[in-house]
């Protein structure tokens, strides 16, 4: 690699033999072809390692690292980033498909918008087989984006762009709060940055009928309440009422509603915009 790369993307890898070398393939595919491809394999004990490094001697672009232990997906995401060469991050999971424009779409919105600190896009929600089950849309306004932050997150964290200086800024990821750790960012860097989504579908995210998110529903979501209350009390945010009565529902069908049904609930309601 002659030139410094304008974008880097990290993967982060852990079991993943199955869907890794479409992955890749698909950011092989972008039309922006000056990036940096930084996976990082979290201790994978399947063929994932061995699956990337294959394409290491086909594209130069491609550097691959392995955790010497298990960091889980946030500690992994701070050591990619930490070896990247560029001020531009695209995130990018090992089980899912981007659109072949969406590294040079997402560029353009950071490049002519200075003040956006994220960018994020929508995308096709696909099963294990690759079809496609719905879609999922976000808003396009900055103002509209951060009006969502106490209802899910304003961005499918495996299709955000952003800008590294940002995200050092306030810290990165914090590791102890998986998996809402990208929530937890959002509400941080939305306290000075704009953000903004291509209106577009960037990205094919793989669901699992079987998740191990599924069993853990309730400890995510209580996460997720301390992370919303850590914005209104340190951060300033201030939720609508509607906001406080949909927290009030998801927290108390915590207790009576099964997993996967609330799962189902939210997928749908989601995918009509009807939240």
């Amino acid at each position: 690699m002659k030139s410094k790369p304008s974008i880097s993307v990290v993967m982060p890898t852990y079991n993943a033999e199955i869907y890794i070398a479409r992955a890749i393939e698909s950011i092989l595919k972008q039309t922006k072809k000056d990036f940096e491809l930084i996976i990082v394999d979290d201790c994978s004990t399947d063929k994932t390692l061995s699956i990337s490094k294959r394409y290491t001697h086909e594209d130069k672009r491609i550097r691959i690292f392995r955790n010497n232990k298990n960091l889980k997906i946030a500690g992994t995401l701070n050591k990619a980033i930490s070896l990247t060469r560029t001020d531009i991050i695209a995130r990018m999971d090992a089980d899912d498909v981007s659109e072949p424009q969406r590294l040079e779409l997402q560029y353009k919105v950071l490049k002519k918008k200075p003040k956006v600190a994220v960018v994020g896009a929508h995308m096709m929600v696909i099963d294990e087989k690759g079809e496609e089950i719905s879609k999922r849309e976000y808003p396009i306004a900055s103002a509209d984006l951060k009006k969502v932050l106490f209802r899910y997150s304003p961005f499918a964290h495996p299709v955000v762009m952003f800008r590294k200086k940002v995200y050092q800024e306030f810290g990165g990821y914090l590791e102890n709060i998986f998996p809402v750790e990208d929530l937890d960012l959002w509400f941080k860097i939305g306290t000075k940055y704009d953000f903004a989504t291509v209106p577009e579908k960037l990205l094919k995210y793989t669901l699992y009928t079987t998740s191990s998110s599924h069993k853990k529903l309730k400890s995510i979501e209580i996460l997720g309440l301390k992370v919303k209350l850590n914005a209104m009390l340190k951060l300033g945010y201030k939720p609508t009422f509607y906001d406080v009565l949909y927290n009030l529902a998801e927290y108390s069908t915590i207790w009576f509603m099964p997993s996967k049904l609330r799962i189902s609930l939210f997928n749908f309601l989601r995918s009509r915009n009807l939240i």
